[in-house]
């Protein structure tokens, strides 16, 4: 009996020190940082977009935190500065992910702002990137004889599109290109130095 008493006892403390390591002191450490001058709060299609990127399963492929270069070339690469933990003050969840199968998407909205390029390359990711191994997503299109005057047709690359037929972004695909193109850290990270 003596044993089991010492190893629940081992084993709660070190759960308590792990606990506290890593989730009490990061999170008193960062509660209360403000939000940087030039980041904004999400639009509501905005959030409808990071919610499509979810049930996607976008961030298993694609991370959201550029890397210092002693762990990383991200800079190199042109996917932006490194992260700072006030660029996720309106990230609830955050979208950090672990992957990078595909590129980093935190500065996506700078490096592509392009509503007609992102667009077509949810539709057909290897008409853009030959090598790419993104899946389409196809079901965020309609494929029509004629688009409505309302309606945001896809201008894809010759030898793309359905022959005769024109592609339509549904809105889903529309709120999810919005939310890719809302991600733009370039603001300042520091405050500049008074003159």
């Amino acid at each position: 009996m003596e044993n089991e008493v010492k190893l629940i006892t081992g084993t709660m403390v070190t759960f308590t020190i792990a606990v506290a390591a890593l989730v009490l002191i990061p999170y008193f450490q960062v509660r209360d940082i403000p939000a940087p001058d030039g980041l904004k709060p999400y639009t509501s299609a905005e959030l409808r977009g990071r919610e499509v990127y979810i049930a996607n399963g976008c961030m298993y492929c694609h991370t959201q935190q550029p890397r210092d270069a002693s762990f990383a070339p991200d800079a190199k690469r042109g996917w932006g500065r490194v992260s700072v933990p006030a660029d996720y003050t309106y990230d609830r969840p955050h979208l950090l992910g672990s992957m990078r199968t595909g590129p980093d998407l935190f500065n996506i909205g700078v490096r592509q702002p392009s509503l007609d390029w992102n667009l077509g390359h949810l539709y057909q990711p290897r008409a853009y990137v030959k090598e790419s191994i993104m899946p389409s997503y196809p079901y965020m299109f309609e494929v029509k004889d004629k688009a409505d005057k309302d309606e945001t047709v896809v201008n894809l690359p010759p030898g793309t599109a359905p022959e005769g037929k024109v592609v339509v972004a549904k809105p889903e695909a529309l709120d999810l290109v919005k939310y890719l193109q809302s991600l733009k850290r370039n603001y300042p990270i520091v405050p500049a130095d008074p003159q």
